[in-house]
């Protein structure tokens, strides 16, 4: 029982951690951003993707943004997305690290679409 508990204890810790980890790497003030018309990137897999999505998006699988042609404009102010909310954070620095200034991790795909919504 106290093994249980441990583990159980441990699951918890792991699941608020990453839960905090989110937050704290979510941008602020996504929700102008998207008004004005930034660009929402959505860097899950195709499969992913074809499961639902926001209408709209762009889909570039994370795994894609290694290649040198992606096809996005450098200028335009760009909100990453994914399942979870870990993808889009790496998706951000692979676009910084190859010259887009204007990033922004958007999370979780479901929840930057409510955000959508509600800012509608």
């Amino acid at each position: 029982m106290k093994t249980l508990s441990i583990v159980v204890g441990m699951i918890i810790l792991v699941y608020f951690s990453y839960r905090f980890y989110r937050y704290v790497n979510l941008d602020k003030g996504l929700d102008k951003l998207l008004a004005n018309g930034a660009v929402v990137l959505d860097v899950r897999t195709v499969s992913e993707y074809n499961k639902g999505h926001i209408q709209g998006a762009v889909n570039i699988p994370l795994c894609q943004l290694h290649s040198h042609n992606i096809p996005l404009d450098k200028n335009k102010v760009i909100v990453t997305c994914c399942s979870h909310g870990l993808r889009s954070i790496r998706a951000v620095g692979l676009l910084k690290n190859r010259g887009y200034k204007h990033v922004y991790n958007g999370g979780a795909w479901e929840e930057l679409e409510v955000l959508i919504k509600n800012g509608r």
